[in-house]
């Protein structure tokens, strides 16, 4: 509130002055807080990106079908380390005996990140059977 003395002059008192500062930098500060936990969120959703993307390039460079070998393999990339098991698949669902020209394989993949995260990715590959 704006107050006039009786000299004329007007202003605003000192706790007038020191309530709107008080509401200012309450106000910064939550704005502050708010972009810190944005900046934190996108730093995490790019972490995830680069994580996802290395175990597709992973997934994409494994050898070819009849190559995977049952057993393990490991590797890293870009300071991402993988391992990959391979071994037959084994259900209900499948005959061993079916006369099929193709064998299904589980192939589990494994990768750590840098900061200790771990994303894991279980995959059927069919596999040309052994005459």
């Amino acid at each position: 509130m704006l107050r006039v003395r009786p000299d004329g002059r007007a202003g605003f008192t000192l706790i007038e002055v020191l309530v709107a500062l008080a509401v200012v930098a309450a106000s910064i500060a939550a704005i502050g807080s708010l972009v810190g936990v944005a900046a934190h969120g996108t730093l995490a959703i790019e972490r995830r990106v680069a994580f996802r993307e290395t175990l597709r390039s992973i997934v994409t460079s494994l050898s070819d079908r009849q190559t995977i070998a049952a057993g393990s393999a490991t590797g890293s990339i870009a300071g991402y380390d993988w391992r990959m098991d391979a071994a037959p698949y084994v259900s209900n669902l499948v005959d061993p005996r079916a006369p099929s020209p193709w064998q299904p394989q589980d192939v589990v993949i494994t990768v750590r990140s840098p900061s200790g995260q771990i994303l894991r990715v279980e995959t059927i590959r069919l596999r040309r059977r052994s005459s």
